[in-house]
């Protein structure tokens, strides 16, 4: 794809699932790689995997709820890498209960990891992609977020206002050069996936009607998210900007 070739691309939750598939493509287009995770021996596996095929990556352990955190590593990546140009807010978190049976402390640590640690990512990286005159900035939501999850109000709320704060992020820095998008999944084979059908009644069964819920009656694939996400970041998708576009084998159709 046209201008990915020796960007700095950060991606946060890059330690396994879609991040881990995101920054192996990340690498195969010539981008320098820096694998973000809070797990530091999942990142460094996937750094690992980068440097096998050819590319270049490092690994980085930081935790996106921690603001402080993210400017020390930020600077970082920049010493180390070049200016970050391209963003991709991949970490998240969920738990499969009905809303009324969580708690405050529940969606505390929803809400930090899905939202608040995207705020603070958009906050440290921003200035740097106007200091270099541009970039692109892909946000990882959830088709939860487009129709609703039963099970998941947290998490969808989340979602919706990684949603929302792309759309008016995408408005304020329009004429800055910065591109801001949204890619959401539907239900994906990952650890994530799996340990949140542990927290319901019968995992099995709330799989299977994940599955069943997708016309193309299969879970998406880690390997589904990087096409779509690497196409956003490249010069190809220079005039895209504030879209939401779902990946999920057309378990949404929105117009």
């Amino acid at each position: 794809m046209k201008g990915l070739t020796g960007k700095t691309v950060i991606v946060t939750g890059g330690g396994g699932g879609i991040g881990r598939a995101v920054c192996l493509r990340f690498a195969e287009e010539g981008c320098k790689v820096a694998v973000l995770d809070r797990d530091a021996a999942a990142a460094q596996a996937t750094a690992d995997l980068v440097l096998e095929a050819g590319g270049k990556a490092r690994a980085y352990a930081a935790d996106i709820t921690d603001y402080a955190a993210i400017v020390n590593t930020v600077a970082a990546i920049e010493e180390e890498f070049g200016t970050p140009t391209v963003l991709v807010n991949n970490a998240g978190f969920d738990r499969f209960l009905p809303f009324l049976k969580t708690e405050p402390q529940h969606w505390e640590q929803l809400i930090a990891i899905n939202l608040t640690g995207a705020l603070n990512m958009h906050h440290v990286v921003l200035p740097k992609m106007l200091e270099a005159g541009g970039g692109k900035v892909i946000n990882v939501a959830s088709d939860a977020a487009r129709v609703g999850s039963s099970g998941e109000a947290v998490y969808a709320a989340c979602k919706a206002g990684l949603i929302g704060l792309s759309k008016t992020l995408a408005r304020e820095l329009a004429t800055k050069g910065v591109n801001f998008n949204v890619v959401c999944p539907g239900p994906t084979d990952t650890a994530l996936l799996k340990s949140v059908a542990a927290t319901s009644n019968n995992p099995e069964k709330l799989l299977e009607a994940f599955k069943n819920a997708v016309p193309m009656r299969r879970l998406g694939q880690p390997e589904d998210y990087p096409g779509i996400i690497a196409l956003l970041a490249s010069d190809d998708a220079n005039f895209i900007t504030g879209q939401v576009i779902s990946v999920s084998g057309g378990l949404t159709m929105a117009g």
